[in-house]
């Protein structure tokens, strides 16, 4: 009697070992899988986004620098005639286009979020986009007056939030996966 209760026993333990670690390997899965989705939908398209105009941007500043090394926008002396009509050019062609990208990110991959409430960095993105978008409807009616959205970009903000969270998702993916961030195989 004694040694069909310790089989019994032994059996359920057995079985019970084996669906608790089916059911840490299937959360493990199911977070992996919100990993990936979370880097391939949501962070890694703004993470590419934002270094992609970030880059753009230090290339405009730096192609139409003043002699004291600052772009137009940020220097005392109003930008030329020209140096505005180059501002349109870019900001028609690569910034306001990658911008509305981000947006459109943000605005229709929410759910991804890591966090449990819009960043303020975020909405601040979005607004910027509108503000531009005002301005950019106003160019194609012919009316030059304003060059820059009237809701500030969040740059330096935007890039930190895009960069740390990336980089905290891949550690995560990378971990799931049983392999150590930063090392390649």
């Amino acid at each position: 009697m004694a040694t069909v209760i310790v089989t019994v026993v032994l059996a359920f333990l057995g079985y019970l070992t084996t669906y608790l670690n089916g059911l840490r390997l299937a959360q493990r899965q199911a977070r992996l899988a919100r990993v990936n989705q979370q880097l391939s939908d949501f962070y890694g398209p703004l993470f590419a986004l934002m270094e992609s105009n970030s880059r753009t941007y230090d290339t405009f500043s730096a192609t139409y620098a003043r002699p004291d090394g600052r772009d137009p926008f940020q220097h005392e002396i109003p930008p030329s005639e020209e140096e505005l009509a180059q501002w349109r050019t870019w900001a028609t062609t690569v910034f306001i286009p990658t911008i509305r990208a981000m947006r459109d990110v943000v605005v229709g991959k929410a759910d991804l979020l890591i966090e449990e409430e819009m960043p303020q960095v975020l909405l601040q993105l979005c607004a910027h986009v509108s503000g531009y978008e005002i301005t950019a409807a106003r160019w194609a009616a012919g009316d030059y007056e304003e060059h820059l959205s009237l809701i500030p970009f969040p740059g330096r903000e935007l890039r930190e939030y895009t960069r740390d969270r990336f980089a905290r998702l891949k550690a995560e993916q990378s971990r799931l996966l049983g392999r150590r961030y930063g090392l390649s195989r």
